[in-house]
């Protein structure tokens, strides 16, 4: 098991957002945390991350805890996190903003390289000199993307990656998280588009005001109306 959650309390200066979350991936899989807007998706994905730790509970990722680490030292132990903000630099063409991300890979492999992030988002190649400010919203996420694959995490954690998103562009992100699959990444990610999201997940864990509701495969979640209704339909 590459990721372990259990039992996670977080707050936001008094208010009380996370209430015992627990929810694990195994190595290789894609697992959606699917809730609507405010459930605390994005809170959960934060609190792994270490960008807003958690006040109890416990986040192990590859055996070692890392619950209330700083984020930077998550980050190098092989978590990326792409919050929905993207926060590419503006300034900077395409380029410029792989080249401040690119790392070596420490234990040997296959490294992530601009070459390959080219070759996953050939569109990116065609822009890699324009600023980062210039780009459409489906450009800006391929190259959030790319920058955090070329840190060569181990684990991706990508929040709402279709917020904004056109149907063609968030069609050509569906893909390219597969591709990403069957290379091997492991992904965690929140969405609040189940048509966009069950397709891709090997799992799928429900959450609603800061609490998970339901764990299962997407036939499981279609099969239970009751859930849906409950907690996911506006």
């Amino acid at each position: 098991m590459i990721l372990e959650v259990e039992n996670l309390h977080t707050y936001y200066e008094t208010s009380h957002v996370l209430f015992g979350l627990s929810l694990h991936v195994e190595e290789g899989e894609v697992v959606v945390l699917l809730g609507r807007n405010g459930a605390g998706k994005t809170t959960a994905l934060r609190s792994i991350m270490g960008v807003t730790p958690p006040r109890s509970g416990s986040v192990r990722f590859q055996g070692q805890e890392i619950a209330r680490r700083p984020a930077y030292e998550v980050a190098q132990r092989g978590v990326a996190f792409i919050p929905d903000t993207r926060r590419i630099f503006p300034d900077h063409t395409v380029r410029e903003n792989l080249e401040i991300a690119e790392r070596p890979l420490r234990d040997g492999g296959q490294s992530w390289t601009i070459e390959r992030v080219w070759e996953l988002f050939p569109a990116l190649r065609a822009l890699e000199r324009r600023q980062g400010r210039h780009l459409s919203g489906g450009e800006q996420q391929m190259l959030a993307v790319g920058r955090a694959l070329l840190g060569n995490p181990r684990l991706l954690l990508m929040d709402e990656p279709t917020q904004g998103l056109a149907p063609l562009v968030i069609k050509n992100l569906s893909e390219q998280i597969l591709r990403l699959q069957r290379e091997g990444m492991t992904i965690l990610l929140s969405e609040q588009n189940m048509a966009f999201a069950g397709p891709l997940a090997n799992r799928i864990y429900v959450i609603d005001h800061g609490t998970i509701r339901f764990e299962g495969t997407l036939a499981d979640l279609e099969a239970n109306t009751e859930v849906r209704t409950r907690h996911l339909l506006t």
